[in-house]
């Protein structure tokens, strides 16, 4: 497999710093960049075109379902995973509606996010084990939930 390239969209620095130490320990992933809100999320994603986006669904300045789906126009290509701490059912509803193929929540992206990001890119959908409870998350037929 190549090496996927990420982008983390988040504003609050220490929470972005463990992302990166989390994903650094990994030989199949590269950490392009980070960016600190929306519109610098929405200019970072289009100029370095990354496989994959972290994105936050509180964010300064564009929320993370509005640049998802400007992500969406402007870098087709990319997969979009939300981690979040957001567990409001229609947030999260909103979130794949926009674009998202995935949805973990912060406090389980410790034993969760690798495996989101793993079935993100597969081109499964990924939702939070936290979540499994909440009916009709995604409109997808198939989801991978994380067992």
């Amino acid at each position: 497999m190549s090496v996927v390239r990420i982008l983390i969209v988040d504003d609050f620095d220490p929470w972005r710093e463990f992302v990166i130490l989390h994903l650094n320990d990994q030989s199949s992933v590269r950490v392009l960049g980070s960016a600190s809100d929306g519109l610098e999320g929405l200019h970072k994603a289009e100029e370095l075109q990354p496989d994959l986006i972290l994105l936050d669904i509180s964010l300064p300045k564009l929320n993370g379902i509005e640049l998802a789906r400007r992500v969406r126009r402007l870098v087709p290509k990319a997969k979009i995973l939300f981690l979040s701490s957001n567990a409001d059912p229609d947030v999260i509803r909103a979130a794949f509606c926009a674009g998202g193929a995935g949805y973990v929540l912060k406090m389980d992206a410790g034993g969760a996010l690798l495996d989101a990001v793993e079935a993100v890119l597969l081109g499964k959908q990924f939702v939070s084990r936290s979540l499994m409870g909440i009916e009709d998350l995604t409109n997808a037929e198939e989801s991978e939930l994380n067992q």
